[in-house]
Formats: C-alpha cells, sequence, structure tokens
C-alpha cells in the first residue's frame, strides 16, 4: 500500500511540476514575479495563483481512508517562500478554506484546513531567512518537510477517532512528505532561474549601457540640446532596439527618434502625462499601457515606456524615454538600462558643464594676465621708443615692428593653439625691447632646436619670461642673464627658462604656484593650471635664494592634446 501510494503521488507530482515549469515561461507570470514592489494588486492576485495550485494539489491527491494524501503543501510554500506573510497567508487561506469545504476526505478535513494555513504562515515569516541562503531550493525543501511534519501532528491532534488518525499518519507521512518537499524544492528552482536569467539580462544592459555612454560622451559634451539630443537618440534607439527614444528638457521635446516621430515632434510642447510626472517628482515613471502614457494623439502607437530624470546636482533638467508599442512590455532589465543611461548621462553632463566652467575660469585668469601684462609693458616700450628717437632712428623703427607684432599677437583670442615657433618669436620681440630697455643690465641666451614641431596654448612662455625679468633679474642692480633653452628628447618637448637673478625659497615657489603671492604668482599659476588640464604634466621649478632660478615646461612632441576634452561648446 505504501508503495503503491508513493508510485502514484508521484506521477502526479510530475505533472504538477510540468504545470508550474510552463508556468514559469509565461512573461506574464514574469513580468509580476520581476517586479521590485508589488503593490496590493500584484499581491492579491500571486496569492490567487499559488492558492489554486495548491488546490489542484488537492484536486490531483489520493484517497486514503477517508483523507486525501495530496501536493497542496507546494503551491502555499512556495507562495510563502516568494512574496512573504502576504502572500504566504493569502494562498493558505485559499488553499486551506478549500480544503475545509470539499466534500472528500471529510476524516481530515479541518485538521488539513489549519495546517495549510499554517503552513504558509511559516513559510512566509522564512522568506526573509531563505533568501539570505545561496541554496534557496535546499532550505525550500527543508521547510516544506517540516511544515508536512507539523500538519501530520495537527491531524493526530485533531482529527478523531485518534486510531485512525494514527494509522493515516503511519501510512501518508513518509511519501507526503518527501513528494512536497520534492515538489517545493523544483519549483523554487524554477523560479531561481527566472531571477538568475534576468541577472544575466540586467548584466548585458549594464555593458550596453557603458557601451552607449561611451559613444554618447563627446556627443552630450556639448550639453542637453536639439543636435546633441537627437544623435544620442539614434545612437540609444539603434542600440537598444526599442521602438523610440526621446529627450526632453524641462518644458519641450529636444529629439524623438522612432515611432511617433510625426507628433512627438522636436521642438513641441511636452506630450505625455508621464514625463511631466517624472519631471515633477524628480523619479523614473513606468507606464506599461497606452493609457497610462497619456499621449494626447489617439492615434499614437506607443503603449509601454519609461522615463528617467536627468539631473545636474539634484537639479532636474531633463529627461531620457524609452518607448515599446506592444503593452507590459517594460521589463525589469530595461527599468535598469535606462535607470542606468539616466544615471551616466546625468554625470556627463554633469561633467561638461564643471569643465566648460573651469574652461571660463582659464580663459579669465588669461584676459587678466593680458591685462596685467600689457599696460604697463607698453607704457615702458613706448617710454624706451620715444628716447631712441632721438638718439636712433632705425633702432626706434627696429622697436616699433616688434612692438607691433608683439601687440598683435598677444591679442588674438585666446584658446587656439599655435606652434612652438610663433611663441618663440612672440618672445623674441619681446626681450628685444626689454633689452633695449635695459641695456647692458640684461643679457638674453635663446638656444631652440630647429626641427622642433609642437603646437601650445598662446601666452604659454610669456609669464616665465617676464618673472624671470622683474622678479628675478631686475631685482637687483646689476642685471643679470637671461636664457632660454628648448629641445626635444624622445616624444617630449622641454623649454628651460633659467636666469642668474635672487632667487627663490622653497616656501616662495609653493606660494606662487598656490596663488598666495599675488605680487608675482598669478602668471606662473596660470601657467600651471593649463599645463595640468591640457597635458598633464606640471612647471619644474628649481630656484636657490641668491642663485637664481630655473623653470622647466614640458610639451608632448606634437602637440598631443586630448582633442575631446578640450573641444569647444
Amino acid at each position: 500500500m505504501l508503495i503503491e501510494l508513493s508510485q502514484n503521488l508521484f506521477n502526479k507530482l510530475g505533472i504538477i511540476v510540468l504545470a508550474a515549469f510552463m508556468l514559469s515561461k509565461s512573461d506574464f507570470f514574469k513580468h509580476y514575479l520581476l517586479k521590485e514592489k508589488l503593490a496590493l494588486r500584484d499581491k492579491l492576485l500571486f496569492s490567487l495563483i499559488f492558492g489554486l495550485v495548491g488546490i489542484i494539489g488537492t484536486y490531483w491527491g489520493v484517497p486514503v481512508n477517508d483523507a486525501i494524501a495530496n501536493s497542496r503543501s507546494i503551491g502555499v510554500v512556495v507562495a510563502g517562500l516568494f512574496g512573504g506573510p502576504a502572500i504566504g497567508i493569502g494562498a493558505g487561506l485559499i488553499a486551506g478554506i478549500h480544503r475545509m469545504v470539499i466534500p472528500a476526505g471529510r476524516f481530515t478535513a479541518i485538521a488539513c484546513g489549519i495546517s495549510t494555513i499554517l503552513g504558509g504562515v511559516i513559510a512566509g515569516y522564512f522568506k526573509r531567512y531563505v533568501d539570505a541562503k545561496p541554496n534557496k531550493w535546499l532550505w525550500g525543501f527543508i521547510i516544506a518537510a517540516w511544515i508536512e511534519t507539523i500538519q501530520m501532528l495537527v491531524i493526530l491532534l485533531i482529527s478523531r477517532p485518534f486510531e485512525q488518525a494514527l494509522n493515516l499518519v503511519q501510512l501518508i507521512f513518509l511519501p507526503m512528505t518527501f513528494i512536497n518537499a520534492l515538489g517545493t524544492a523544483a519549483f523554487i528552482l524554477l523560479i531561481q532561474q527566472i531571477y538568475e536569467e534576468n541577472e544575466r539580462a540586467g548584466a548585458v544592459k549594464a555593458q550596453l549601457a557603458l557601451s552607449i555612454a561611451t559613444n554618447t560622451l563627446p556627443i552630450l559634451r556639448n550639453g542637453l540640446n536639439k543636435k546633441s539630443c537627437k544623435t544620442a537618440a539614434k545612437i540609444i534607439c539603434d542600440a537598444t532596439g526599442v521602438d523610440a527614444v526621446a529627450f526632453t528638457n524641462t518644458e519641450i521635446i529636444l529629439a524623438h527618434i522612432g515611432v511617433g516621430d510625426d507628433h512627438h515632434k522636436s521642438g513641441s510642447a511636452i506630450r505625455t502625462s508621464i514625463t511631466q510626472k517624472a519631471i515633477d517628482q524628480k523619479q523614473y515613471m513606468i507606464a506599461q499601457d497606452k493609457v497610462s502614457i497619456e499621449c494626447e494623439n489617439p492615434s499614437c502607437k506607443l503603449k509601454a515606456a519609461i522615463v528617467v530624470p536627468l539631473l545636474m546636482k539634484d537639479n532636474i533638467i531633463g529627461t531620457l524615454k524609452l518607448y515599446k508599442c506592444l503593452e507590459n512590455s517594460i521589463t525589469s532589465s530595461d527599468i535598469e538600462l535606462a535607470k542606468g543611461l539616466g544615471h551616466l548621462f546625468s554625470t556627463q553632463l554633469e561633467l561638461s558643464q564643471i569643465f566648460y566652467q573651469k574652461e571660463l575660469l582659464n580663459k579669465a585668469e588669461l584676459r587678466a594676465l593680458q591685462a596685467q601684462i600689457q599696460p604697463h609693458f607698453l607704457f615702458n616700450a613706448l617710454n624706451t621708443i620715444v628716447s631712441f628717437c632721438r638718439t636712433d632712428a632705425l633702432k626706434a623703427r627696429e622697436l616699433l615692428m616688434q612692438l607691433s607684432y608683439y601687440l598683435r599677437t598677444s591679442f588674438k583670442t585666446t584658446g587656439e593653439f599655435i606652434p612652438l615657433a610663433q611663441e618663440f618669436k612672440h618672445i623674441e620681440s619681446y626681450l628685444s625691447i626689454e633689452q633695449a630697455r635695459f641695456s647692458e643690465r640684461l643679457e638674453v641666451v635663446l638656444d631652440v632646436e630647429a626641427d622642433i614641431e609642437c603646437q601650445v596654448p598662446p601666452l604659454i612662455l610669456q609669464p616665465i619670461v617676464e618673472n624671470a625679468l622683474k622678479h628675478g633679474l631686475m631685482a637687483t642692480k646689476k642685471g643679470g642673464r637671461l636664457e632660454i633653452h628648448a629641445y626635444k628628447k624622445e616624444e617630449t618637448v622641454y623649454v628651460k627658462i633659467k636666469d642668474n637673478g635672487i632667487g627663490m625659497s622653497e616656501e616662495q615657489i609653493q606660494a606662487i604656484l598656490k596663488g598666495n603671492d599675488l605680487d608675482s604668482g598669478i602668471g606662473i599659476r596660470n601657467v600651471n593650471n593649463r599645463l595640468k588640464s591640457i597635458y598633464g604634466t606640471s612647471l619644474v621649478i628649481e630656484s636657490q635664494p641668491s642663485f637664481g632660478t630655473c623653470i622647466t615646461i614640458i610639451f608632448p612632441q606634437g602637440g598631443q592634446i586630448d582633442d575631446q576634452s578640450h573641444s569647444g561648446r
């Protein structure tokens, strides 16, 4: 009898596991299973589904001595371990009350009904414990076996006569405990497989998000505008396979690529209520049907969407939207992809703004530097030329030409790169005027290798040269010697500006680099900051009081800079 009962239960278990397998492959079941947070409606739905699985287990059972040997506990235990107390109790009530009221197996009806409800409660409260374990199916097996044991104890406590209850328990305990535990473990394995598939899909989506972010990085550096958004939306649409992609700011559609572009037009006001909600609440929104999207156009084919906000320092500046044409088609992996893209794009836009502000600051400092250099130099140069007009007209004419070239190159638009040779010609014009001014007090040595090809920012050497003259050499009565050497070594160009003036202490050097020395620090600090941001190099300053100063500037051969990082906005 025991062997025959076990065989019958095992055969029926195969049908239940097959039904569970088919259920696990259903997109409808996967959609609800993978939701981040279950609403009350979802909990009621899952309680009904697993309660029905318990009812099927009852009807699929084997009649034994006015009782039913069955696999009802599978649905109830899985409901509790999957959905927690609410769904476990809900499924237990549905399957348990059903067991109490059906005519078959009246001998154990009340006991089995009570134990079924109790099983849902126990499994529900064990959810958190089991979730933390690596082998959930094994713990499902153990908990299901324990619940079946409790059911047998309830039968012994409630069902009468006791002798009949004891005989029944002795007959059904082992087969029912094993079959229900095994079925529960199998069901949990199927659910785990769904989660693992989703995690793999999420990893693929994460990789896709990074790839998209890499491709859109140089585009979104130009900010959130119609042109950049259109290009970025096309990249996302091609890479993800969604039916439409859109960008908005807080008021209008900046770009819409794909289905619906006949009425979701660039420049028009935001058309969907879900987008406005994402902007107002600063959080992502999901619509799984056309009604939830609330597009004003009745012929719109878009039926599912996720909208993620784009933030800059916690201030919303727009949204990214992914659309599909099938209802209930936004999956958890789609949500993670959209959230990931939104976060990456927000970071890109914030970094572009930081870079833009840094560019503005550098340009402002450079203009301040020009304003500092030009007036006093111009006055001194003109005084020098006036004095030569009376004594040496040809020399005055030559100095005027040098001054003209110097001023023409000084007033050039900042931000452009020029050949290093042109920068040296600018320095030569400056030094020729200063030599005429200081006469025998200033000796200049200019040693530049002929084949150096290097692009540099304008006015990169002028502040160092002027600082060497003004604060190094001319601070002494006798003046001194200024040497400028330029040479290349492998892929690097070195420019050394050396004087034998008063020199500096280490404390003075640090004060200048940090900008604490307002008299002489602005020029050197500006040059140092520009070198760091453009080339990743810094000034090398070697100096000792009374022994002069040597400043080395390092450039890559050919001016190999990061074009993307320094493109104009």
